[in-house]
């Protein structure tokens, strides 16, 4: 495997080689905690989207001939290798996004789930047989990896949402475009280099880096069978609604607004702890944060007190120093939104209890930093309500009861996640029943599915029909076929003009 240069640039993976690509267009990737230009990205063009296609495209007959169980002892290297450098794939990570090492780490460990996941392809893509569905014919059905299947993933997750993807569709007999987010873009190249190092053959998995010139060219080309995306809800809307309208399968992953509902009889304590950890890990920039603590009766009173002085506690810095709780938000033009959006909140009347703006950390003065804020009396006509913020800002609204809770997150667009906290078993079953959202967590702050049970939301926070990975992402990256089939020996003589059916 080529040794990670921090000072390199950052280019494509094609055919088993980092190439610089045809263009000329450059970009910077900035170290958050620094403020400071790291190294240069050389984005992509039409041209080096149809070089990773073409050269996935050769790939694909002989890797789809492939029988899974060796598919599957490639992804069982590829995971060895990625337990062995996990620490070194995570400190890439702090660099170009910001995130603490230890949620680094985390990350890390989450993509690693769903590689091993992966190795169990063999079991995962077993058919159903059904012997004499009629006289004398049998009938099976198989599934069959698509082709050539890009995806396009943000800068919150390079290791692990990417890991949601490629594994799956790889180990299923596809080969693989990736189109990584420009913010953080090393992770995709350090993994490439492992797939190589495990026996992946050149063409099966490529990288190609860029902006919406390469997320075009690769919703466009005929010879892209399927894309999967993660990121804001207009850019997965567009997404679907392109490659939908060109024919291809389309899993697009949107926005977020998640609430975490905090019943009277709830732990308070344990309450605090999820919220704080919840909104203010990883500086907010989660699609499973939670960014709306809904208060139920009186414990408002006893929550909002706590959380702020957690809030104004807590540890911000470089992310690679060991304490640190919080590092920086991933660029400047993210701080500038996310700090507009407090000013925002504070003109449409909300209550500012813990202001985050203008935090400078000592020796990172530079750094794209904010502390973490806390709003109380929230209210769901407010725009820091409606929409999402995507940093350490946590809003509290304050509801007379559970079913005013239940239908305040029913009535949101968006359906990621959610949560509630409560000792009563009723109202925790009825919570889960009745809820909207596509994971629900029970005294569980960030329901984020194990590999083998799929990741995805509900109403504009996922566009498609199936989640990521998971048994539904396996069905994702492969299309099923029914075979029917019986010998000479047991066909009757003469035409049959009726529609076939059990005899």
């Amino acid at each position: 495997m080529q040794a990670y240069n921090d000072s390199a640039d950052v280019g494509h993976f094609i055919h088993g080689e980092r190439v610089a690509g045809t263009g000329s267009r450059t970009q910077p990737v900035f170290n958050p905690a620094t403020g400071a230009r790291a190294r240069k990205l050389l984005l992509g063009e039409a041209a080096d989207v149809e070089a990773a296609v073409a050269s996935a495209r050769a790939a694909f007959p002989k890797w789809s001939d492939t029988p899974p169980i060796r598919r599957a002892r490639v992804m069982l290297r590829f995971l060895e290798l990625m337990n062995q450098h996990r620490d070194e794939l995570a400190a890439i990570i702090t660099a170009e996004h910001g995130k603490v090492f230890s949620d680094a780490q985390g990350e890390v460990s989450r993509g690693i789930d769903v590689i091993e996941f992966a190795c169990g392809i063999p079991q995962l893509l077993k058919g159903d047989y059904t012997e004499q569905v009629s006289t004398g014919i049998d009938n099976w059905t198989v599934r069959q990896p698509l082709g050539v299947v890009a995806g396009i993933t943000p800068f919150n997750f390079p290791c692990m949402v990417p890991c949601w993807m490629f594994p799956v569709a790889i180990a299923s007999g596809n080969t693989f475009v990736l189109k990584p987010s420009e913010r953080d873009p090393s992770a995709s190249l350090f993994m490439a280099g492992l797939l190589k190092e495990a026996g992946l053959p050149d063409g099966v998995f490529n990288v190609v880096q860029g902006d919406k010139v390469v997320v075009d060219a690769l919703l466009t080309h005929r010879d892209v069978k399927a894309v999967s995306f993660v990121g804001s809800t207009p850019i997965a809307s567009y997404i679907y609604e392109t490659g939908a309208r060109l024919g291809k399968r389309v899993q697009a992953l949107g926005g977020a607004k998640n609430h975490l509902v905090v019943m009277p009889d709830a732990d308070i304590d344990q309450a605090v702890d999820a919220l704080i950890g919840a909104a203010y890990g990883s500086a907010g920039e989660r699609c499973m944060a939670i960014s709306v603590a809904v208060l139920v009766g009186d414990v408002a009173d006893k929550i909002v007190p706590a959380l702020a002085e957690r809030a104004r506690t807590l540890r911000i810095g470089n992310g690679m120093e060991a304490d640190a709780e919080m590092g920086p938000v991933v660029t400047r033009e993210a701080l500038q939104r996310i700090e507009g959006y407090i000013g925002l909140g504070v003109e449409e009347g909300a209550k500012l209890v813990v202001d985050g703006r203008g935090l400078k950390v000592p020796g990172h003065e530079d750094g794209f930093f904010t502390g973490g804020t806390l709003f109380d009396h929230v209210t769901p006509q407010m725009r820091i309500y409606k929409e999402e913020i995507f940093g350490p800002v946590l809003a509290c609204v304050r509801v007379k009861d559970f079913g005013e809770a239940v239908d305040l997150i029913n009535a949101h667009e968006f359906g990621n996640g959610v949560a509630c906290f409560t000792r009563d078993g009723n109202v925790a079953r009825e919570f889960g029943r009745r809820i909207e959202v596509g994971m629900v967590g029970i005294n569980v702050p960030i329901p984020v599915p194990m590999a083998w049970h799929g990741f995805g939301g509900w109403k504009r926070s996922l566009f498609g029909d199936m989640h990521a990975y998971g048994e539904e992402g396996v069905r994702f990256y492969t299309k099923q076929k029914s075979i029917m089939q019986r010998w000479p020996e047991s066909i009757a003589k003469g035409a049959e003009f009726a529609m076939p059916t059990a005899k």
